[in-house]
Parts: structure tokens; sequence; C-alpha cells
């Protein structure tokens, strides 16, 4: 774990053009251990160019990514630490939820009975026990959802990067995903840069808070400065149903 008072990510400086296109700008944010930093931003923002980056799926053209006090910007995907996921749960078909669960920790080679107790306290967490056996083909979308971030939560990345990830998902399913969200990550110490669209979105999932917008990201050194920031649209969407009593 990073020091006392540092971050656990650190971006600085980040930017990256497609052609003459300026797709970030001089990007900076720093996210904490175990907290959730949400960006909210609309669609074409830069966002997900941010998260590929992160990740290692997209090259960038200056800037440096830290990582627990470790320098990856030119790591490979593999050797981050980090799990990216976005709106489709990309489950391996062929593959039963215990085993799509269970898939990073055999890669690591990591005893059956190990995995077994492991698998299996996950899939209590995630409320999956009556599910183990099914398919992927056989479970509903937030079934899915739960699934994905199971297989990811059980090799514990030291960052999450969440784009969109309930964006596909019915208005009670999604409910109910950010809640479970929210609960694992709070009990697992979990990091995560969760970009989002959805302004309610963003005040239920983050810790702290950044606003992105033509590639320039802002962030706010409190959730009062978040709500009451113009750019952000808190103030507008209370003056509207206020407007309505």
């Amino acid at each position: 774990m990073p020091h006392k008072g540092t971050p656990l990510l650190e971006v600085k400086n980040l930017s990256k053009a497609y052609g003459r296109e300026q797709v970030l700008n001089g990007v900076s944010l720093t996210v904490a251990a175990g907290k959730t930093m949400a960006v909210l931003g609309q669609s074409g923002c830069g966002k997900t160019t941010l998260l590929k980056i992160l990740a290692g799926l997209e090259g960038l053209d200056n800037g440096e990514v830290i990582l627990n006090g470790q320098q990856i910007t030119a790591a490979p995907p593999r050797g981050r630490g980090m799990v990216y996921l976005y709106q489709e749960a990309l489950l391996f078909p062929h593959l039963n939820v215990f085993d799509n669960i269970a898939f990073g920790l055999k890669l690591k080679k990591m005893p059956d009975g190990e995995i077994s107790y492991k698998v299996e306290e996950k899939l209590v967490a995630l409320g999956l026990e009556q599910h183990a056996h099914k398919m992927p083909d056989q479970l509903s979308g937030g079934q899915r959802g739960r699934v994905n971030f199971g297989r990811a939560l059980i090799i514990k990345p030291k960052m999450l990067l969440l784009d969109e990830p309930f964006g596909a998902l019915d208005t009670s399913t999604r409910a109910r995903m950010q809640n479970l969200f929210t609960d694992v990550a709070h009990a697992e110490g979990i990091s995560t840069l969760f970009v989002t669209h959805d302004l309610k979105e963003a005040l239920l999932m983050g810790d702290t808070f950044a606003h992105m917008e033509g590639g320039n990201l802002t962030s706010y050194a409190s959730r009062d400065a978040f709500i009451n920031a113009p750019e952000t649209g808190v103030m507008t969407e209370r003056d509207f149903w206020q407007g309505l009593d």
C-alpha cells in the first residue's frame, strides 16, 4: 500500500490525440486507496479513452501513470494491476458461473482447494450461490454483471476501472447493482475510477468527484464543491425538480 497521504493512483498531465482531434488535454487526477472517484461526463468527452490508456489498452502522447508508487506508464496491460470493465459483461460462454469467476485464479495456478474456497466465498457475497452451475446464456443481465464483478474482484486488482458498467441495465436492476457495488467496494476496500454520464449515479458511487468535458478534467475538493459547480448540472437539476412543487 502507498504511504499514508500518498494516492494509490496518480495521473499526471495525460494527453492523447487521434490525428488532429485532441481527445485528452493534460488530464491529471488522484485516487486514494480504498476510495471511488466518480468522473461525470457526456458521451465523447474522453472518459473511455482515459480508462483505456490507464488500462494499457491505448497509447498516450504525453503524461505519467503511477500506481501504488510505481511508474506504470509503459507497462503492458497484464502488468498494471488494473481491471477494466465496461457495459457489456464479456463472460466466457463455454464456462459456467463458477468457472468464469475462477478463471483468473486458475491462470495464477492456485491450488484447486483454495480456488474453490475463494470462489464459493465470492458467490455468496454476490448472491450467486444458487447460480454457480448455470451458463452465461441462462443468466439475467444483472446476474451476468455480478459474475463479471466477481471475476474481476477475486484476483484482487489494485484498481478497478469502470466504464458505465450499469448503463445497459433496466432501472431496477441498475439500482440493485449500484447498491451491490458500493457495499462490496466498501467491505473489501476496493479502489475505483468510475466513469458515468449519469449525474445521480456519480453522486451515489463516488467518494470523490471529477467532471470531464472536451478532454479536460476538473477534480473537486469535496462533494459540496462538485454539487455547487455549475458545469456538473447538479443545481440545475435541483432547481428543475423544485420548480415542479
